[in-house]
């Protein structure tokens, strides 16, 4: 695997949130928002097409990662707003690992191509763990 990283997700104050975290480690976030992306069908109002849909934030040879959760995808509570990203060396080991993780569990989004991933999905293991599993691949994120 190249990396396991925590992701935060909050009810539309992660940039508040993240500058407050630069500030503290230091570094460059890298921001993009909800209006940055294709969001399918979801509804979004303008402040929330305006909330970040992910930031990230070096840390050393980890990155603490984020984004807004809008009210079409549920609310999050303080102290259950994470999950682990795990960003595979290769396709078919997103695919081996998210198999192994959600059996039991959840899949809130099944493994599959995105803008910015080869393969990425999310699960909640049987145990209560959320998980966020990736592949770039070949795809740059914020390119045509």
């Amino acid at each position: 695997m190249k990396s396991v990283d925590p992701y935060l997700n909050f009810n539309g104050n992660t940039e508040e949130v993240f500058i407050f975290y630069r500030s503290v480690f230091g570094g460059e976030l890298q921001l993009a928002r909800f209006s940055d992306m294709d969001t399918g069908d979801m509804e979004l109002t303008e402040e929330q097409k305006n909330g970040v849909a992910h930031v990230a934030l070096p840390l050393g040879d980890s990155t603490l990662m984020g984004s807004d959760v809008p009210e079409a995808m549920g609310t999050v509570t303080a102290g259950t707003n994470f999950a682990i990203s795990i960003d595979a060396d290769s396709a078919e080991e997103a695919d081996r690992v998210f198999a192994g993780l959600s059996e039991g569990g959840e899949v809130s989004m099944p493994l599959g191509k995105v803008e910015w991933a080869e393969r990425f999905g999310m699960c909640t293991d049987k145990y209560g763990v959320q998980w966020m599993i990736g592949y770039a691949g070949d795809v740059v994120f914020g390119s045509p």
